[in-house]
């Protein structure tokens, strides 16, 4: 099972929300949809859901197109949109049998669909609460437990971890490893630390366009900016600094500390040697930093802006 956008184009009156945008994702590998807010993530994760149709383009689910076919797309597909809806007043149980009736899953189906949902959403404690009892993290198994609840093979998460406090974005990051092993889940979201959590191909989106698509060690290796640490006894001054050819940014970290961002660490260390030794500093460590997704994004977000 896949989805695959093809050349997807929508506009809103003037403002081109998406401009011919290609990818696909795959069974088993969760694929992380990385843009600024406004980039047109939630766009596309509509017209793949079928709520709303392109302009231009389509979506292929498992050789189904959504353009053809929405409604039945939308029974292929799980989605939890960024903004959870969810009946308050409802029980957790008594929610999940109405979304089963909305997939016209009834009877000891709907039972055992449930009990399953339950059972992986980690939600048995609560399941005869109100939804509008549970805290923020159990509302989102909620919502997971609904976008399950039909066995779907594509999982949508529009911004899932939004709101969430440490505790329940490590256990909604699990339960999120664990939903994709045997299903394709697309992770829609703007927080870098996500993606590098539990993502293993990324497609970087910005203005509509898309600026970079790979399994995320590659983009790493390709495109990644590796931080060097400088720190010695006395302060520094960037400007010491500031004539080396290898460096991109340099900030200030403490008095005595600067951080370089670059591509090339190995050059950068043997240029800021001399400069160690020509003002007799006292080395305490040149430290060099694993590439980052964050450096990678604000990279190709900004030289495409």
């Amino acid at each position: 099972m896949s989805l695959e956008v093809r050349n997807l184009s929508k506009n809103y009156h003037q403002q081109k929300a998406l401009n011919a945008i290609s990818f696909q994702a795959n069974e088993g590998q969760v694929l992380g949809f990385l843009g600024p807010n406004g980039a047109g993530k939630s766009t596309t994760m509509k017209i793949a859901t079928g709520f709303i149709l392109p302009d231009d383009g389509d979506v292929i689910v498992n050789g189904v197109s959504v353009v053809d076919h929405p409604k039945e797309i939308s029974k292929m597909i799980g989605y939890l949109p960024e903004h959870n809806p969810l009946y308050l007043d409802m029980y957790v149980r008594e929610f999940l049998e109405f979304v089963s009736g909305l997939y016209e899953i009834k009877g000891r189906n709907a039972q055992q669909s449930i009990n399953l949902v339950v059972d992986r959403c980690g939600l048995g404690p609560e399941q005869h609460k109100k939804i509008g009892q549970l805290s923020k993290g159990y509302r989102q198994r909620v919502g997971l437990a609904k976008a399950l609840v039909h066995d779907p093979k594509v999982i949508i998460l529009d911004e899932p971890t939004t709101g969430l406090d440490p505790n329940q974005l490590v256990e909604i990051r699990k339960l999120i490893v664990e939903i994709s092993r045997d299903k394709t889940l697309i992770l829609s979201t703007h927080i870098m630390q996500e993606v590098e959590a539990i993502c293993e191909k990324v497609v970087i989106i910005h203005k509509g366009q898309i600026v970079a698509q790979d399994l995320l060690l590659n983009l790493k290796s390709e495109l990644g900016t590796s931080r060097l640490i400088l720190e010695t006894e006395e302060m520094l001054d960037k400007a010491w600094f500031s004539h080396l050819s290898n460096v991109a940014v340099i900030e200030s970290l403490k008095d005595n500390t600067l951080v370089f961002l670059t591509q090339e660490p190995g050059p950068l260390r043997k240029e800021i040697l001399p400069v160690i030794q020509r003002r007799q500093l006292s080395l305490i460590r040149i430290q060099q930093e694993e590439k980052n997704l964050e450096a990678i994004f604000h990279q190709l977000t900004q030289q495409n802006a």
